[in-house]
């Protein structure tokens, strides 16, 4: 039974047990003047007697409102309301029974904004994305590797399947490397805590979503990480995992509701297939597999349609961003989450941080197919709101058969400029984020059968293109490696990033000239459009490919760049009348990585690209 005095909304049930020594509360804390403020907090208990107890709170600003019997008796939530008027403060919740009384305190902090440094601020074109496997760059303490209790203890760097050591301390120590790479903005796997048996280097089976693992150093690591790149006054993308967790997550060991997870009278794994979330033709029970099927057996799916595991996750998201400072967004398996669901998380987040950006992955086949799961211009009986994706079309469709393929009327570079005409199903295809290659897929050098003026022409295209580019750690120096025997071997560590390691691209140590002229080739590009209005902001035009040589121009009221690209095996003669659009009033150019000139006529040698400033 419900009842208020004195401005206070108190919980009386029926008590049959004694006090709770462990209660835990999540989110774990949350802040005043946030536009989020109903918010639903999820408690639990150690005691099977736990929803039985009676719970009162009184603190000025901070109501309960509804209290919810889940079917799990070691679980409470409780809606409660926090007033625009709310201090920050210890929110004391006091448990009581016939046995006596037990307090719980939680915190309402002062909003991390008032700390004066910028957070949430999106990661746009301008940037440049770092991608790093924690456990694979760097090792800054050695005293985390391993953590006694945690089920996986393995410490082994001879073997692609253990832990390796590296940590958040390793990245932090990295931070001037990347930046004079010409690095903005560093988007990690997943950091929160993967307390299982094995595999636990990748990050992305969850065990404690309120919990940074320890191994990679913990929350305050991950705090400081944060604000140390923002004082650089570079930024920060976490990778937000939705649609699954790890088997070992307390609320699968223990769930709080009997349809906590997706589950089947059997086990049932996705199907994989996107085109049955679209496809007009397409059998409801397939569809309902691929979107509720399991993504392995060690990564439950979670329910979306139960509004309690709703917002879990969607005020997880918010303190997310609140507490560590997170600056964008990339959503793993975006593809497999309920729609509607993540329309109403992604929502949630622009509603409380309008500057921040998310793009998801949509590992697809198609632009079509693609553009769907984004803001798009094409009607359809679901509508999203993202807006961006991880543009696996401009690597499947664009670069790659554009390297490795003779030209043709559909075929070579011909592919890239198709795929890119399809930009037109996006509304803003400048919040794709391209890439070369990511912790999923063959290395970028393996895959042009390291071909060093290819790897240089991929990387001038990725820093000139449309959309956010994102490097894969260690593409610089040349790292390589393929998914066969499996994915281990495309997460190697980075050199010099180890104690001992006779490698070290850090210091430049060890590094073939091969691997320093590429490492210099990324820092000279990438600095150079950290300046750059044209390509940062600008828009883009391309020309048909004409037997390999495919030019395209990224330019501004205040700067014009021209891309030449010559794909053939023959030299190329180039002539600026023929883009008369975008050269007239220039007479040559500056190639912007060795500084050679040109003029309005010229021939590039063949399998290389260069970036050229107009003058």
């Amino acid at each position: 039974m419900l009842g208020k005095r004195a401005g206070v909304l108190l919980l009386a049930c029926l008590l049959t047990g004694g006090l709770y020594a462990q209660i835990n509360v999540y989110p774990t804390n949350w802040w005043v003047g946030m536009k989020w403020n109903k918010v639903q907090l999820l408690i639990k208990g150690n005691s099977k007697d736990f929803a039985s107890a009676s719970c009162s709170v009184k603190y000025p600003g901070v109501q309960i409102t509804k209290v919810h019997q889940l079917d799990n008796p070691l679980y409470l939530a409780f809606d409660i309301t926090i007033s625009p008027a709310a201090k920050p403060g210890k929110v004391n919740f006091e448990f009581s029974n016939k046995q006596g009384k037990q307090t719980v305190a939680w915190e309402l902090k002062p909003r991390r904004s008032g700390k004066g440094i910028a957070f949430a601020q999106g990661v746009q074109q301008k940037d440049f994305v770092y991608l790093i496997m924690p456990d694979r760059f760097r090792n800054g303490d050695y005293t985390n590797d391993r953590i006694a209790g945690m089920r996986d203890q393995t410490l082994n760097r001879d073997s692609v399947y253990h832990r390796h050591g590296g940590d958040l301390q390793g990245v932090i120590d990295g931070l001037d490397y990347l930046q004079n790479l010409g690095v903005t903005t560093v988007w990690m796997t997943p950091v929160l805590e993967n307390d299982m048996p094995d595999r636990t280097e990748h990050g992305y089976a969850i065990t404690n979503h309120y919990k940074v693992d320890p191994r990679h150093g913990g929350n305050e690591a991950y705090k400081k990480l944060s604000d140390e790149l923002h004082k650089r006054g570079m930024k920060l993308i976490q990778d937000a995992v939705y649609n699954h967790v790890g088997v070992k997550h307390e609320f699968v060991l223990e769930q709080p509701t009997k349809d906590w997870l997706n589950q089947w009278p059997q086990y049932t794994n996705t199907n994989y297939k996107d085109q049955l979330l679209f496809d007009p033709y397409a059998s409801p029970a397939e569809a309902a597999i691929m979107e509720k099927g399991w993504f392995t057996t060690q990564m439950p799916d979670l329910n979306h349609n139960n509004p309690y595991v709703a917002n879990f996750l969607i005020q997880h998201a918010l303190w997310s961003v609140e507490e560590f400072g997170v600056d964008g967004w990339r959503i793993d398996t975006y593809i497999y989450n309920n729609l509607p669901f993540m329309n109403r998380c992604n929502k949630a987040l622009l509603d409380e941080y309008p500057k921040m950006t998310m793009f998801g992955e949509t590992w697809v086949h198609g632009t079509a197919n693609q553009a769907y799961f984004a803001e798009n211009t094409f009607q359809t009986a679901f509508k999203s709101n993202l807006p961006g994706v991880t543009d696996f079309q401009t690597l499947f469709y664009g670069i790659l058969p554009a390297l490795n393929q003779p030209f043709g009327w559909t075929e070579g570079v011909n592919k890239l400029y198709t795929t890119l005409s399809n930009d037109f199903l996006y509304k803003d295809a400048s919040k794709n984020c391209i890439f070369l290659d990511n912790h999923d897929l063959n290395r970028f050098f393996s895959e042009v059968k390291e071909d060093l003026g290819k790897m240089k022409m991929a990387l001038a295209w990725l820093l000139t293109s449309r959309g956010i580019p994102q490097l894969y750690y260690g593409a610089e120096v040349l790292m390589k490696g393929e998914k066969n025997p499996n994915d281990g071997w495309v997460r190697l560590d980075f050199p010099g990033g180890w104690k001992g390691d006779q490698k070290n691209a850090f210091t430049g140590a060890g590094l073939t000239a091969d691997e320093q002229a590429i490492q210099q080739y990324t820092a000279k590009l990438a600095n150079f459009r950290k300046q750059s209005s044209a390509i940062g902001t600008g828009k883009m035009m391309q020309y048909l490919p004409v037997d390999g040589l495919y030019i395209y121009f990224r330019y501004d009221a205040k700067q014009t760049v021209m891309c030449v690209m010559n794909t053939a095996d023959k030299d190329m003669k180039v002539d600026f009348a023929k883009y008369s659009e975008r050269t007239k009033g220039f007479s040559g150019g500056k190639d912007v990585v060795t500084g050679n000139t040109v003029g309005s006529n010229f021939t590039i040698p063949a399998k290389q690209m260069w970036v050229l400033e107009l003058k």
